[in-house]
């Protein structure tokens, strides 16, 4: 798939261009009533699906917005798609209107101009974005935004473990490695191509790695095999001593979950630090589960929405990003009986009433504070995963 992609952006490479934006949000509400947004997200997890279900009522309540929402399993699918319609020729009513990405995936689109803005200015709630004390909302993976992507939710990697059966968890890399050679089997990590087992390894090298400010620049062929090879050292003695010896992993997220619950991992990685307290509450996790992060800190980054050069209803589109950003969006999304991120708001901009719903909102058992989360690493630079998955899957797939 990405050789495909990366084909077919050759064929249509056009250099970074942005694309006219309407003058003013009047304006933009106006063309946007009636209008059909063709939203593709990630659909792999239940409770953000019910999540953009509750976005796509509201919208259409308020604005007179239908979205759709066109579920994927890979980004990288949606990127694809509007790399084979700029090949095409097909530079109006492209059949995508808006996209949740970041990562790599936005690298590709900024690069070779398939998106459209700047438009985040244009944003009422965008003033509201927290882009000091939260940086990843303006650069992500490394790369800067400028306002070519809307941000809607902020993720940090944590641990889950069941102290039940586990009562001192592994808090750095290293330990981890003892951990598992004393507890065989009791580890395993999501495919590498899924971007859970990616973060994985990315968290891994951040902790291994003699210099971690090198991840924040473009990985090169002069450097790849020296910054990684402590990671790959460590990996090849955590290996079998994972789940089923390192010899299968779990597809996703929620499969390596459903492990856990059945007693069969001890410690599970997740992009959520609400996660273990919403699966409490769904029955799906132990009372038990609680949540950790590593000595040195954890990943962190921002999910955003952006819009392809050609959508058919960019003004739609617009709408239902700054719907995102609303202090009642970001509030639903972060009670951990709905979704659970945390805001990329800046609470000291809001309202008391509009802080208040933020205050009001119900604590997970299993949820750390932000204290105890602390201050998120930055994501490495995207060409650092691409290499990564690559290099995994040269050395350990059969």
């Amino acid at each position: 798939m990405r050789e495909f992609i990366l084909a077919l952006i050759f064929l249509c490479s056009v250099g970074s261009t942005a694309h006219a934006v309407p003058e003013s949000w009047t304006e933009i509400l106006q063309k946007a009533r009636g209008q059909t947004v063709y939203w593709n997200a990630w659909a792999g997890d239940e409770n953000t699906n019910q999540f953009i279900a509750w976005v796509i009522q509201r919208v259409d309540k308020e604005y007179g917005v239908k979205v759709e929402h066109v579920k994927i399993k890979l980004t990288s699918e949606a990127v694809a798609h509007v790399v084979a319609e700029k090949a095409a020729g097909r530079n109006e009513g492209g059949a995508m209107d808006l996209i949740w990405i970041n990562g790599e995936n936005f690298l590709a689109m900024k690069q070779q101009g398939l998106l459209f803005g700047p438009f985040t200015h244009l944003l009422p709630n965008y003033r509201l974005v927290d882009t000091v004390g939260k940086p990843t909302t303006v650069t992500d993976f490394a790369v800067p935004v400028d306002g070519m992507e809307a941000p809607w939710r902020m993720a940090q990697i944590v641990y889950v473990y069941d102290k039940a059966r586990l009562t001192d968890p592994p808090r750095s890399m290293p330990a981890m490695l003892e951990w598992a050679k004393k507890n065989p089997g009791r580890i395993t990590h999501p495919q590498t191509r899924n971007f859970l087992g990616s973060t994985f390894l990315k968290q891994a090298l951040y902790e291994l790695v003699d210099d971690p400010s090198v991840l924040q620049e473009p990985a090169t062929d002069e450097n790849f095999a020296e910054v990684t090879a402590p990671l790959w050292t460590w990996y090849d003695e955590l290996k079998p001593n994972m789940w089923r010896k390192g010899e299968q992993f779990p597809e996703s997220g929620p499969a390596m979950r459903q492990l856990l619950a059945d007693g069969e991992i001890d410690i599970m990685i997740s992009f959520s630090p609400n996660e273990a307290s919403i699966s409490i509450a769904k029955g799906i996790l132990p009372d038990s589960v609680r949540t950790y992060v590593l000595e040195k800190g954890t990943i962190g980054n921002t999910s955003f929405v952006a819009i392809p050069y050609n959508a058919n209803a960019k003004e739609g589109a617009m709408v239902v990003a700054n719907f995102l950003l609303s202090p009642e969006s970001q509030a639903h999304a972060q009670n951990p009986e709905v979704m659970g991120n945390f805001t990329v708001l800046d609470l000291n901009k809001l309202t008391d009433k509009e802080r208040q719903a933020f205050k009001n909102l119900p604590k997970g058992v299993a949820t750390l504070s932000n204290e105890n989360l602390g201050v998120p690493l930055l994501e490495p630079h995207p060409s650092w995963m691409n290499r990564i998955v690559e290099e995994w899957e040269r050395r350990y797939s059969k």
